[in-house]
């Protein structure tokens, strides 16, 4: 053999090794998250007393578990709901998920990002746009059965009041440096996917990582005042992406008509990488 085609084949094999030793670290990462959840010692203790107005005494930061499983998949005492608007209706969800359950929806989603597409009003397919200029992926039905996933579909039907099975598979999503989502609206302007359920009335968007310069989620159309989005101040309201909370907005007013108020879109990346995960819930149960 040549010697330059055994630099090639040395190279070649170099190449392929590290690649299966990155694969198999990468399983052996998300099977780990897979294998603790749920197994962390709980350490809060019983509430006993009540204060002179009849309602419950909850000691700061102990969250009232006591080995409650569906509080824990709930994580009742960590979610804090805070109101940002009501036409539209957004709701920013503090701590909504665990470190660890972003952690792992990151695992998942890395080896099987592609360029992210937007729907065709026409066909109702998926397209290639400079609307958006992302990565992501869909977890698939298989994966929704996955006991953390389930966890976090039933916190989110909870949350939101909307069935679990009216909900869209969960996207999960990578913004790099100088990537963003113009302003759109979430629910459909076709016919072609209003058969699968119906229209989109709300989504919950949750924030997988931290460490993100701009990236911020914007609705311009809402709140009063200005706000920051990739560096720029501009009119409306916009949410800083920090690992673990989540934003619910609704698509749909009260008056049961889409709102077109609820245009929405994300903020250039500045530094960092901005991971999210997002699903889209429907009027009747997804087909």
């Amino acid at each position: 053999m040549a010697p330059s085609m055994k630099i090639v084949f040395g190279l070649l094999t170099f190449v392929t090794v590290g690649m299966i030793i990155g694969a198999l670290s990468q399983l052996a990462f998300i099977r780990k998250l897979e294998d603790s959840y749920g197994t962390e010692p709980l350490t809060y203790r019983r509430l006993s007393g009540f204060h002179s107005d009849g309602y419950l005494q909850l000691p700061r930061g102990l969250p009232f578990w006591n080995d409650d499983k569906e509080a824990e998949i709930l994580r009742l005492g960590y979610v804090k709901p805070e109101v940002l608007s009501w036409s539209p209706r957004i709701i920013l969800l503090h701590n909504f998920l665990s470190m660890e359950e972003c952690d792992y929806l990151r695992a998942i989603a890395l080896p099987r990002l592609q360029v992210s597409t937007v729907v065709d009003v026409q066909t109702g397919k998926g397209i290639k746009s400079k609307v958006r200029t992302s990565s992501g992926m869909f977890l698939s039905s298989e994966e929704r059965k996955y006991p953390m996933i389930q966890a976090i579909e039933k916190r989110i039907s909870v949350y939101s009041q909307v069935p679990i099975e009216n909900g869209e598979l969960m996207q999960v999503l990578r913004y790099e440096k100088n990537q963003y989502y113009q302003p759109h609206h979430d629910y459909f302007s076709d016919t072609f996917n209003l058969k699968r359920g119906g229209q989109r009335i709300a989504t919950m968007l949750m924030y997988l990582s931290d460490n993100v310069e701009g990236g911020e989620t914007y609705f311009p159309m809402a709140g009063s005042g200005d706000c920051i989005c990739g560096g720029k101040t501009v009119k409306g309201l916009s949410i800083k992406p920090i690992k673990g909370n989540a934003v619910l907005f609704w698509s749909m007013g009260l008056d049961g008509q889409s709102n077109p108020a609820s245009v929405h879109g994300g903020c250039e990346v500045l530094s960092g990488e901005k991971w999210s995960a997002t699903k889209w819930m429907r009027q009747k149960a997804h087909q």
